[in-house]
């Protein structure tokens, strides 16, 4: 099982590396610059860093593994659903602000992405820190589950601060998926939405899925449950947004120009390019 899971994560980091390439090879193009591209290049690394978390939930329990798994998959996809939150609220400001004399354009010009990203994660590092100093996780033993046999594991020291957590996470990503689906008809040459919903989707139905079957395993298996969790949301995340940017930028080069994208839904490019960066 840790052989299976380990290969799947090498695989998903490679994956992820190779997205992250091509972003910073066309880092100047219009379809990266169109989509924030500072803020994709932070999900891309925060994806990574989640995909990566995975180990510390693989091997010997350990006093020091126990603490900092759950803290760092915590601070790792709160981190990549703000950048998800955040790329759906500027996709509503950039088309509000559009119209004359907007007020909602001073929003963009003070990067308001970044507050977003960092206020929302610095909520999930205040639950972490608090976890850790109330009711840290800590190596455990468990003789009663199973006859003639003693179970390590990492129990999580308080399970409100663990939920928290979860529930946190599962917040942000809920207000991601309703906001996009308010606009997902916008039109998609810039947005983002429509790939902001289904990945949403693919995230909250993973997690919410994942809550019975972990609670209803022990051992080992409960760690897999959760596993399978992260490394399933994640991907959901990768492929649904970053994907079909990957597609047009590797297979169709020719609708990466300025002129194709405002040209494909007919939006006039002169006050949508400057709120977009193009």
């Amino acid at each position: 099982m840790a052989l299976f899971f380990s290969i799947t994560v090498v695989i998903c980091c490679a994956i992820t590396c190779y997205v992250i390439r091509d972003f910073i090879a066309y880092w100047d193009t219009p379809l990266v610059k169109a989509n924030n591209r500072t803020l994709s290049f932070i999900l891309l690394v925060a994806i990574l860093l989640s995909f990566l978390c995975v180990f510390l939930f693989i091997g010997y329990p350990l006093d020091i593994t126990c603490k900092l798994r759950q803290v760092s998959f915590g601070f790792c996809f709160s981190v990549a659903v703000s950048s998800v939150l955040s790329k759906t609220i500027v996709v509503c400001i950039a088309f509000k602000a559009t119209k004359p004399g907007s007020s909602w354009r001073k929003l963009v010009e003070v990067r308001l992405s970044y507050y977003i990203v960092a206020i929302c994660s610095s909520i999930q590092v205040l639950i972490c820190f608090i976890w850790l100093v109330s009711f840290p996780p800590y190596q455990d033993f468990d003789h009663h589950s199973y006859l003639g046999k003693i179970i390590v594991q990492c129990n999580e020291g308080s399970d409100i601060c663990f939920y928290s957590m979860v529930g946190y996470i599962g917040f942000l990503a809920g207000a991601s998926f309703v906001l996009a689906f308010m606009v997902r008809t916008l039109p998609d040459s810039f947005n983002e939405a429509k790939y902001i919903t289904f990945s949403m989707l693919v995230f909250c139905s993973v997690w919410i899925a994942m809550i019975p079957a972990y609670l209803s395993t022990k051992g080992k298996y409960m760690v897999a449950v959760e596993i399978f969790a992260i490394l399933a949301s994640n991907a959901g995340i990768l492929s649904c947004i970053f994907f079909p940017k990957c597609y047009i930028l590797m297979k169709k080069p020719e609708l990466n120009s300025r002129k194709q994208l405002a040209k494909r839904e007919n939006v006039r490019p002169k006050n949508m390019s400057r709120i977009i960066g193009l």
